[in-house]
């Protein structure tokens, strides 16, 4: 920390996190969310900022939990400047200590909950290329409002957010053609910006990706990216997506389709 503060640097942390709605209007499952924000990204959040693990955990994990000394606690307590949320979707979450759950939703390490993206058979937003993710916009206004309030409005960027295109056996014609990506970027923009209307001290967004990568188990065949890349020649060929994100950085306006589009997010 005394190195940090003579070389004016910052530090901070980065989680992978989801949003989280219950999945029955009832208090166990609004209590599951509770538990699963604080199970998956408190965790690590808590100890440094309040120098100890979530309340959340300590109820279920008393001596499981290890203890940290007044000296960890003052060496751990408000080390870090801002915090990092990589957010791409929002599920629903359902109480697996008073109701029966499928096998595995009653792992302690999960918050004692099930996930799911469906409801009544109904999707909780259109699904994407990558299992598990769906176009949930309103969650990142809630994620974001809910680390703002629960880290007394420390600085956040939000260091990775992204649309994996569904997944074809190779790029087929027009697939620079990403509307649904821009549709996303639009969607999830002005979801931030009504978070930080409402108070949030958010620094920074990232989209991921600049490119199309290996996407860990999903290989090449999941792209994020903003630019194509054509394996056989390593070309780069910027998507609709790509120009569209440069207008709208430079707060100007694309057409799109015939039709001129709105590059700026209100």
């Amino acid at each position: 920390m005394v190195l940090q503060r003579k070389q004016g640097g910052s530090i901070g942390i980065i989680v992978s996190t989801n949003m989280y709605e219950p999945l029955r209007d009832v208090e166990s499952d609004h209590q599951a969310v509770n538990r699963l924000l604080a199970f998956k990204g408190g965790w690590i959040f808590d100890p440094l900022v309040f120098g100890d693990y979530p309340p959340e955990m300590r109820r279920y994990h008393r001596s499981e939990l290890p203890r940290f000394s007044a000296e960890e606690t003052e060496c751990l307590k408000g080390c870090i400047d801002f915090i990092g949320i990589n957010h791409y979707s929002t599920s629903y979450a359902k109480d697996c200590i008073h109701s029966h759950c499928p096998s595995g939703g009653n792992h302690f390490i999960k918050g004692f909950a099930h996930t799911t993206g469906e409801r009544d058979g109904i999707l909780i937003g259109e699904p994407t290329g990558f299992d598990r993710f769906y176009v949930v916009p309103r969650g990142m206004e809630k994620i974001v409002d809910y680390i703002s309030k629960r880290y007394n409005n420390m600085p956040i960027y939000v260091t990775e957010n992204g649309y994996a295109s569904p997944l074809v056996p190779q790029p087929v014609p027009n697939f620079e053609h990403d509307f649904n990506r821009i549709e996303f970027h639009q969607a999830y923009l002005a979801a931030l910006a009504r978070a930080i209307r409402k108070g949030a001290d958010v620094r920074g967004y990232f989209i991921w990706s600049l490119m199309d990568n290996f996407e860990w188990a999903g290989g090449y065949g999941t792209r994020f990216g903003l630019y194509q890349v054509d394996r056989a020649t390593m070309k780069r060929t910027p998507k609709l997506s790509a120009k569209w994100f440069q207008h709208f950085l430079s707060n100007r306006h694309i057409m799109i389709a015939g039709t001129e589009a709105n590059a700026t997010v209100m």
